[in-house]
């Protein structure tokens, strides 16, 4: 039988071209513990690996080199999935076709290089080494949300904190609303720290083993304990007609048959409405409000300026309290927004609007040190920042733009607390693939996170609801012309998260930090 320990060994003493392979393969590996594949044992395999040659290194270079190829490997694998945007326009960008997620990576991976280079610095002894690097990893992670600094690089660039280890316990289902509880208390960042701490236990043996299943144990105890309570009430939220038109990115982008696309939706949602009257007519709840929500960007025109669409589409849908519509905007100095904006039920003129403030990098803002035009269209203006809108007759709800999701701990304002979220996006960009997928989970995090409902309407999906205890409660798929009628839950008491934010995680993650910095070796560097 071969000895497993050897195995390891030639793993961790590997150089050269060899070692460069292992460690974009293993990074590369790691990312299948992202949705939609949830693999997280592998991290048990790759993890220990990474830190033992971080151990071992030769020099400080050479330890942030072997974090960054891991981390180059992680992100080149885990956003592959971004050459679906390019293929839409592969007329113009062919040739970012092979190279657009290693771009990507080549800048994300500086974080793990990052964390490779203090780790070794410090190298701890006994379990410091595992909090040390448990810690670094998730401050460093953590970091990703101003990978870009706006001051800094454009006013209007933000960061990428995609693909969190932690969203890999976000598995379908009762086990992933089980394991992803204790992001109520210590958010998505919280969830990688525990994470990269649990994998790396089996280092320590036995002991590690024991360690790990037994943490394991305790950490689905505790989430299903808070599930345990009974069903969420159903009062002062409002019923939701989620609109899924399923338009083809090339239709929109060209503004194929406008007219069309406007049928499209409009037929939908009358049908969407019928559906919300009847679920209205069955609730315990009289008159409850209806709202009907189409996805980001998905009004085939000028909405400020097509009074006659608004009335004829709010003159369709009698009953409904407020259309919340995702359309492009300008304002008077034509400047243009990614905006939701709310219309009224009297004659479709428009109540409010809200703009999209986190840009999608290369996407919707074009960075000045970029000497070609990368952004599809003009680049975009930023919003205000996150805010609440009140409706009448509603209450408060917090809109959420696309990408402006997967901002952890930044999705809602703080002096205003939403009863539900609405989260507006395109997806179809990114095809059948991991992306919208990735998207999706990152929604259900934030309502754990944040302990609020979130309602999420995609152009071709997935569109989705969840409670807050991110129990998926209603879905339409990938690829699919529908619509669904939602009666909402009510929100829960601010959780921890939502009153500490990420200042939970950081706290925890520069403690552990500390502690491998106190029990430190003593190496001359």
């Amino acid at each position: 039988m071969v000895n497993a320990r050897v195995i390891i060994d030639k793993f961790i003493h590997l150089t050269g071209f060899k070692g460069f392979c292992l460690l974009v393969g293993i990074g590369g590996m790691s990312s299948l513990s992202f949705p939609p594949t949830y693999c997280v044992p592998i991290l048990l395999f790759t993890f220990p690996i990474l830190l033992l040659r971080i151990q071992n290194a030769k020099s400080r270079k050479n330890a942030f080199a072997q974090g960054y190829w891991f981390g180059f490997g992680l992100h080149t694998i885990g956003l592959s999935w971004l050459v679906n945007a390019i293929l839409i326009r592969a007329q113009d960008f062919w040739w970012l076709v092979p190279i657009v997620s290693p771009l990507c990576a080549i800048l994300l991976a500086f974080w793990t290089g990052l964390v490779g280079v203090i780790y070794y610095w410090l190298r701890p002894s006994g379990l410091g080494k595992a909090l040390l690097f448990a810690g670094l990893w998730t401050v460093c992670d953590m970091s990703r949300a101003i990978l870009l600094p706006p001051t800094w690089w454009n006013p209007v660039l933000t960061g990428f904190p995609w693909n969190p280890l932690g969203s890999a316990w976000e598995v379908p289902g009762q086990l992933g609303n089980i394991l992803i509880q204790p992001a109520a208390w210590i958010g998505v960042d919280g969830l990688t720290f525990l994470t990269v701490l649990l994998v790396l236990l089996p280092i320590y043996g036995r002991k590690g083993w024991i360690a790990l299943v037994g943490s394991i144990v305790c950490w689905v105890v505790v989430g299903f304990i808070r599930l345990s309570p009974a069903p969420i009430a159903q009062k002062d939220t409002p019923i939701v007609a989620l609109i899924q038109g399923n338009i083809a990115e090339d239709d929109k982008i060209n503004n194929t048959d406008p007219r069309r696309i406007f049928q499209n939706y409009l037929s939908l949602t009358e049908q969407g409405m019928q559906e919300a009257l009847k679920l209205q007519a069955e609730q315990a709840i009289p008159n409850r409000p209806i709202i009907f929500a189409w996805p980001e960007s998905a009004f085939p025109g000028a909405i400020q300026y097509d009074s006659m669409a608004r009335s004829v589409l709010m003159q369709a849908v009698k009953g409904a309290t407020a259309g919340i519509l995702g359309a492009i905007t300008r304002d008077d100095q034509e400047h243009i927004y990614n905006s939701l904006v709310v219309l009224s039920p009297d004659d479709g003129s428009i109540v409010t609007q809200y703009n999209k403030t986190k840009l999608v990098p290369f996407g919707e803002s074009q960075p000045w040190y970029i000497p070609f035009h990368v952004v599809p269209g003009e680049p975009l203006t930023p919003g205000s920042g996150v805010e609440s809108i009140h409706l009448p007759g509603v209450g408060a709800f917090g809109p959420l733009i696309c990408y402006e999701v997967i901002f952890s701990g930044q999705v809602v304002d703080e002096k205003n607390r939403p009863q539900w979220l609405l989260n507006l996006t395109n997806d179809a960009w990114y095809g059948n693939s991991a992306g919208p997928r990735q998207h999706l989970a990152a929604v259900r995090l934030r309502a754990v996170e944040e302990g609020i409902p979130i309602v999420r309407v995609a152009n071709t999906g997935i569109s989705a609801v969840f409670d807050p205890y991110g129990r998926e409660i209603a879905r339409i798929g990938w690829n699919v012309h529908a619509e669904k009628a939602v009666a909402l839950p009510s929100c829960l008491p601010p959780t921890l998260f939502s009153q500490g934010g990420r200042l939970i995680p950081l706290i925890i993650s520069i403690l552990c930090i500390l502690w491998g910095f106190f029990t430190r070796k003593r190496y001359n560097i």
